[in-house]
């Protein structure tokens, strides 16, 4: 067994307990067996029943219908034992027509990459000028359309440790479908975090080279982007059930 364990709680109305069982499986087969090799972080994946508590000592993977609800339950930035924990809008997926078991591997894959969320890659552009970069895996490609199928279950695309490396080139693997070619790339719809060192004015969004940007000032409550923003002594712990 995998020495982290990810509880997955089902709170929404979209998607049925019997959808969450089939999308762990799916999930589970990605982390053990694709995203364990490229970057050496393995864990095991439990559904936690309706009314039941987790299990002392797992990080959580929360199934909610909108951010809304993340506030209104009480599902904020860590378990009740300050332990890490993420958050899948399934609700909101359906809404606009995205796939919700490609944000719960979304979701999953950041939070064992970076599940303090304050890990970063420092780009130096000049002698005095840099950027920092959101350490996110799944956010350059993220979109639907780069996903791939696990069991008849869709999953995210993410990228592999040679995509922060600026002087990667030639035949080097940057994601698990192939599909990215060089260093701080982005597919269409993907979209990361930066933070110029030089302008002070904090965390902003980079999106792709033809992908509308956004303009949307408040990060979704709940979101890794929220919690990036969000001084620590700020953070809320939530409760077991």
């Amino acid at each position: 067994m995998a020495e982290i364990r990810v509880s997955v709680v089902n709170e929404s109305k979209a998607v049925t307990d019997g959808e969450v069982a089939k999308a762990i499986a799916a999930l589970q087969k990605q982390v053990s067996n694709d995203f364990s090799s490229a970057w050496g972080v393995d864990a095991t994946l439990a559904q936690v029943a309706k009314g039941q508590t987790p299990p002392e000592g797992s990080w959580w993977l929360v199934i909610l219908d909108n951010s809304d609800q993340a506030g209104a339950l009480g599902y904020h930035d860590l378990t009740s034992e300050g332990l890490p924990l993420g958050k899948v809008f399934a609700g909101t997926d359906k809404q606009f027509g995205y796939k919700w078991t490609v944000t719960a591997s979304h979701e999953l894959l950041e939070m064992l990459a970076d599940p303090d969320i304050n890990l970063t890659v420092f780009a130096q552009k000049t002698a005095k000028n840099g950027s920092l970069f959101a350490y996110e895996v799944c956010d350059a490609c993220e979109d639907d359309a780069f996903g791939y199928d696990i069991d008849g279950i869709t999953v995210s695309d993410f990228v592999f440790p040679a995509w922060f490396e600026s002087f990667r080139t030639g035949d080097v693997q940057f994601d698990q479908q192939r599909q990215i070619h060089k260093p701080f790339d982005l597919l269409e719809g993907g979209y990361i975090g930066e933070f110029d060192v030089a302008s002070g004015t904090g965390w902003h969004q980079v999106t792709a080279k033809g992908t509308p940007p956004s303009f949307q000032l408040r990060p979704r409550l709940g979101s890794r982007r929220e919690r990036r923003r969000t001084p620590r002594d700020h953070w809320l712990r939530s409760n077991p059930k």
